[in-house]
């Protein structure tokens, strides 16, 4: 579709409304038929132009090469010819005109302009090859072109007569081949943007006849497809026709008073310029709506999940509670368990130094039988020595004493042996019953220390809850201290307030005896303000006074004491108040 031509598609017959449902689903026929006027535009551009993204996609057969490599060829001649024909004339006319200093500089400035002008074109054609446009590097190219063609007009314009008719056409051909020039770029580069991205939307142009006829409309309708992004122009058509035609529909339903429609169904007009068409601003209120429905769902939703979460902290803090309950009877009877050990350890062990102490007793008496054993051992053995040694002395008597003692003797070697087994067997007695009493001794002794181990337990575990007492004590004897101190300052405060109450109702008596005005009497309460919050002014000078009363009562206080609103007023009265004061009213 060319810029001179008027659109095929732009709107179709059947928009003219019949009512309220006829206007109500305009929008959905234009948002129906969009696609339908998109694809025909398409398809008419592809048929005049070939601008289409299809035949593009492929690649580019040998004559369409060899015609591509033709028209880059004479572009580039183009150029040249451009800047051959221009180059002349603008150094020359740099030279002599602009002031230049030499021809030399005329011609450099030509160059700069020139070669500028190709490097920016070249940039722009490169990027539009990669796919990344510059949208604005044309204008710079088109301001320099234009600055080259009014160079070369120039020119061409006669310095010593006046202007002819053929001078104006001389000077219009100085400027046809740059501008053919940038027309031949700008098409080349919208080639290749084309060619590169055959996908990008094609947005149609506002046709030139329309412009001419209704310019102020048209302007409209190009600054919605620009703001909006709208790039179909019979779609932009087919919305304004259906405004129109809603507009038109109110008008006979108030019959012509469009103050009387409520601002829901004025909406279309309103919402217009913003982009919006007449079924989507009608459907804005209900969309707004379930907007609404949906945000305050969805803060019901949070609300609720808040409380859910609260709830669910408070169980987890109660199961907490109760397993460290848990906990606490378990520790509990642990102790308890292990101090019915520790007792029944006590009893065991003293039951076994009992037991130990009537081994040692037996052990004892043992040892004292079989002592008067061998004392008697010893004394049968002395006796059967001095026997011995009697018949021993006999023998020379007679042969049958000898005999006799013989069997004396062998009597007593038989009871003297067998009083050293009996003492043997006496003494191996002893000694196992000294080593049953070392080993109950051992035994005694661990249960004794096993005992003082417990005992010590059992005093340190008192110890640290008799300090733990005493730091509860402690804490306790603090809590009643500070419960006293605060009451005594809550009297102290509630005292210094009746005293503060007596005074101003002293003062007030004796402000109503003097008959003062209500500036006066607020001018004395505010010097009563600082006397109560420590001023002492009979010990200061009167700026000092100034100062220390401005410090203890704010601009604040006075208002809300005197009860005024403006803070001059408030100012005037401490003013006044430290005149006062300096008077002697504090005395």
């Amino acid at each position: 579709m060319t810029i001179t031509e008027w659109p095929r598609t732009a709107a179709g017959p059947a928009l003219e409304p019949s009512g309220p449902d006829t206007v109500s689903v305009a929008p959905e026929l234009v948002s129906q038929t969009s696609e339908t006027v998109s694809e025909s535009s398409e398809i008419a551009s592809d048929a005049e132009s070939g601008t289409g993204s299809g035949p593009l996609s492929r690649r580019l057969t040998g004559t369409q090469t060899w015609a591509a490599v033709a028209i880059v060829a004479a572009a580039l001649v183009l150029a040249g010819i451009g800047l051959y024909l221009s180059f002349e004339h603008v150094a020359g006319f740099a030279h002599e005109e602009l002031r230049f200093g030499s021809l030399g500089k005329g011609q450099l400035f030509a160059s700069g302009v020139d070669v500028g002008i190709m490097v920016m074109i070249a940039v722009d054609l490169l990027m539009a090859w990669l796919k990344r446009p510059i949208s604005w590097i044309r204008y710079p190219v088109w301001l320099l072109t234009g600055a080259t063609v009014v160079l070369n007009a120039a020119s061409g314009a006669p310095r010593d007569r006046g202007w002819e008719p053929l001078d104006y056409v001389a000077a219009g051909a100085h400027g046809v081949v740059p501008v053919l020039f940038i027309v031949v770029v700008e098409l080349g580069r919208t080639s290749i943007d084309r060619i590169v991205r055959p996908e990008q939307a094609e947005r149609d142009s506002i046709p030139w006849m329309r412009w001419a006829l209704a310019p102020i409309a048209t302007a409209q309708i190009f600054r919605r497809m620009k703001l909006w992004g709208i790039a179909s122009y019979p779609e932009m058509v087919r919305r304004d026709q259906a405004l129109i035609a809603y507009k038109q529909w109110l008008k006979r339903t108030y019959s012509g008073n469009l103050s009387e429609a409520t601002e829901d169904e004025k909406l279309p007009m309103t919402m217009a310029p913003y982009g919006y068409t007449v079924g989507e601003a009608l459907a804005m209120p209900a969309q707004q709506a379930r907007d609404a429905d949906e945000r305050a769902e969805q803060a019901e939703r949070e609300r609720l999940d808040a409380e859910t979460r609260r709830e669910l902290a408070q169980k987890q803090a109660l199961a907490e509670r109760a397993e460290a309950q848990g906990q606490l009877d378990e520790v509990l009877a642990r102790v308890d368990g292990q101090t019915g050990q520790a007792r029944a350890h006590a009893r065991a062990q003293v039951s076994a130094a009992e037991r130990a102490a009537e081994l040692e007793e037996a052990a004892l008496q043992t040892a004292v039988v079989a002592e008067a054993r061998a004392r008697e051992a010893e004394a049968v053995r002395k006796e059967s020595e001095e026997r011995e040694a009697a018949a021993a002395a006999d023998v020379r008597a007679a042969e049958l004493e000898w005999e006799a003692a013989e069997k004396r003797k062998l009597a007593a070697e038989a009871d003297r042996v067998a009083a050293a087994e009996a003492q043997a067997i006496e003494t191996r007695t002893v000694a196992e019953a000294r080593r049953a009493a070392a080993e109950a001794d051992r035994v005694a002794a661990e249960i004794l220390k096993d005992a003082a181990e417990t005992r010590f337990a059992a005093t340190e575990a008192a110890r640290k809850e008799a300090e733990e007492e005493e730091r509860r004590e402690a804490a306790l004897a603090d809590i009643e201290r500070n419960r006293r101190e605060a009451a005594d300052h809550a009297k102290a405060g509630a005292e210094a307030r009746l005293a503060a109450a007596e005074v101003e109702r002293r003062a007030a008596e004796i402000e109503d005896e003097a008959k003062l005005s209500p500036r006066q009497r607020a001018v004395r309460k505010v010097a009563r303000m600082a006397l109560t919050a420590g001023l002492m002014p009979q010990s200061l000078a009167y700026e000092d006074v100034h100062t220390e009363l401005c410090r203890l009562v704010s601009i604040a206080d006075v208002q809300r004491e005197t009860a005024v609103s403006s803070t001059d007023t408030a100012s005037k009265y401490r003013t006044e108040a430290v005149e006062i004061l300096a008077q002697g009213y504090w005395a």
